[in-house]
């Protein structure tokens, strides 16, 4: 295989069909789907992060340590950076992930970038809520970011609805 060819694996998740894709590079990209088929080999290149996708979800990691491609602008990726900052369990505001980034201003285009997120979980845009502790907008549906959340903090007793 040459060092630019991209392997897909689609792996069964708690939450849907996760599609992991990248190459000797790193993962690139990872998604949550309702629908498809599931990978019944799972290529080399993507075997450790499958197995660390899954040691997630049965409650055995808290963070991700294979090699990450993530395609997106310089901003993007700052901010992408910011959000792999936010400890396991926790929780940060979209304003205050702005501050952390230096400018308050920005927080339009740091939501947008939370938005483009190429790497569902690893980079961890569910645990951005609002201001006032509201869940707000999430690619993956609110149900799935309220699944994570308690998922990664199952003594919280609060109520996010």
């Amino acid at each position: 295989m040459s060092t630019n060819e991209k392997s897909t694996v689609y792996i069964q998740t708690p939450l849907g069909i996760a599609e992991i894709t990248g190459d000797e590079n790193g993962i690139s990209i990872i998604s949550i789907t309702d629908e498809g088929e599931i990978s019944s080999e799972i290529p080399a290149v993507l075997q450790e992060a499958v197995a660390q996708f899954r040691d997630y979800f049965e409650a055995k990691r808290t963070d991700f340590t294979f090699k990450m491609n993530p395609q997106g602008t310089e901003f993007q990726q700052k901010v992408w950076q910011a959000l792999r900052e936010i400890p396991f369990g926790k929780t940060m505001s979209y304003l205050d992930l702005s501050k952390k980034l230096g400018d308050v201003k920005a927080i339009r285009a740091v939501a947008s970038a939370n938005g483009k997120n190429p790497l569902w979980i690893v980079v961890p845009c569910h645990r951005v809520i609002g201001t006032d502790g509201s869940l707000t907008g999430y690619a993956g549906g609110l149900w799935r970011k309220k699944w994570l959340l308690e998922h990664e903090n199952p003594t919280s007793q609060q109520s996010l609805f």
